[in-house]
């Protein structure tokens, strides 16, 4: 296993088996985001992005919890702040494209593996994963509600997407805790595995997805994407445009071989 520096102690990353595994560690704030966890958080994954070692990235938190979200002792300010109300939504704006965005978007495969509740802003970055693995005694909740705000890292689209308007505006205006077995019912988790296994269950799914062809696999979260907001025609055409691509690799070449001698496929993303 190799460490990947992050610039703080307060977010870490490892590498193992071409999975990258960010780890959020305030364990005492329930890994709340901060002023120095968040942006670390953004550039780590320009450079997880950009490794080519890694071929799935995996985030989690330390000790029982994802993420609380942001850190509610630090929001004193609002309109007594002195920020002016355009500068702040602008910020905003550019700190959610950079994070929530980015993780959506990202080329390469990712995880949330939820050891406890995944709060506010910490819903949104599970949410933005491709995959969510949660424990059994993990919890996830909108809590915006419960401190006087609308929510924002674009947590309100991915629930929307992922379990209709309804039930995404029941779990915005009550702020309700969701157990990881509901969560498994509405489809907002993949699976729901015992807490002591949490850990081994998540490596080993990311590793076999990290085993797959790369270029193909990026072309996959690409379409599947694309789905969420285009129409069929727009898809018909992007997907013609990306398997043509596919049949241009090495990759693919290779997987034919493979498939021929009765033997797995070696995959090197060209």
């Amino acid at each position: 296993m190799e460490s990947i520096e992050t610039g703080t102690d307060q977010l870490l990353c490892s590498l193992e088996e071409r999975v990258a595994t960010i780890t959020l560690n305030r364990p005492e704030k329930r890994n709340a985001l901060s002023d120095e966890l968040t942006p670390a958080l953004r550039e780590l994954l320009l450079v997880v992005e950009r490794d080519p070692r890694v071929r799935c990235v995996v985030i989690t938190g330390a000790g029982r919890a994802f993420c609380s979200g942001g850190d509610v002792s630090g929001m004193g300010g609002g309109a007594s702040s002195g920020i002016p109300l355009e500068y702040g939504i602008r910020n905003l704006q550019h700190r959610q494209e950079t994070l929530t965005l980015r993780l959506h978007e990202l080329a390469k495969p990712t995880i949330a593996s939820l050891p406890g509740p995944a709060a506010g802003a910490g819903l949104s970055i599970a949410l933005a994963c491709d995959i969510r693995i949660a424990a059994q005694s993990a919890f996830i909740t909108t809590a915006f509600a419960n401190i006087g705000l609308s929510g924002d890292y674009g947590g309100s689209w991915f629930l929307t997407k992922l379990v209709g308007s309804a039930v995404a505006k029941e779990l915005y205006y009550t702020a309700d805790r969701v157990s990881a077995e509901e969560c498994l019912r509405l489809g907002l988790v993949n699976r729901v595995v015992p807490d002591a296994e949490l850990a081994r269950e998540t490596q080993a799914l990311a590793q076999r997805i990290a085993s797959g062809p790369p270029v193909a696999l990026g072309y996959m979260k690409e379409n599947l994407n694309r789905a969420i907001r285009e129409d069929l025609r727009t898809c018909l055409a992007m997907e013609a445009d990306r398997m043509t691509r596919c049949f241009q690799t090495q990759d693919t070449r290779e997987a034919v071989r493979a498939f021929m001698e009765k033997r797995k496929p070696e995959f090197k993303g060209v």
